[in-house]
């Protein structure tokens, strides 16, 4: 893994040794930051979920304002941190679970601007995720949600507020991009 463009391009990213986990892999995240461009800059960033951080890294690369990293796994922080020890930029690390995460920063008026999230697959965590910021207001009025997931796993669910508007298919995973209904 490594960062693809920006002022860490290139800098390769520690990654999980155990079976099972898996990083968003480098053409999926080109492919989602070629659909964003330069909307990243100067954005407020919740990369959910994040893991080894690879997403959020590449959006401090490109100039984000701040990203919170937020994962309730100890091997994924403790890697995480080891990679954010080269970047000099504005970011925070939660070690938490999902719904806390999204209720503590609710209740801190904090929206972001974009929030990444790849939870694991085959499990009902997107889904719950996606039901949890739906009904909190932790999305900025024009804000995004970008959302990985096997493309088997349809994300039927039901939101009041928010709707997908894109969604990208690569072999057996799917990217769909979610904001607020017009």
């Amino acid at each position: 893994m490594r960062v693809i463009a920006g002022k860490y391009r290139g800098m390769k990213l520690n990654s999980f040794e155990s079976y099972g986990i898996r990083p968003t892999i480098d053409r999926v995240k080109e492919s989602v930051f070629n659909i964003l461009q330069f909307d990243i800059a100067d954005k407020k960033i919740l990369d959910l979920f994040s893991g080894t951080g690879s997403l959020g890294i590449e959006c401090l690369s490109r100039g984000a304002k701040k990203v919170t990293f937020a994962d309730s796994s100890e091997e994924s922080i403790k890697i995480l941190k080891q990679n954010l020890k080269r970047i000099e930029e504005d970011y925070e690390v939660i070690k938490q679970d999902y719904k806390i995460v999204i209720k503590n920063k609710e209740n801190l008026k904090e929206k972001y601007d974009y929030i990444f999230l790849d939870p694991p697959y085959k499990t009902s965590l997107l889904k719950d995720a996606l039901t949890e910021i739906d009904n909190s207001s932790i999305l900025n009025e024009n804000g995004v949600i970008i959302a990985e997931h096997l493309y088997e796993d349809k994300l039927n669910v039901a939101l009041n507020n928010l709707e997908i508007f894109r969604e990208k298919k690569y072999g057996t995973v799917a990217v769909s991009f979610f904001k607020y209904k017009e």
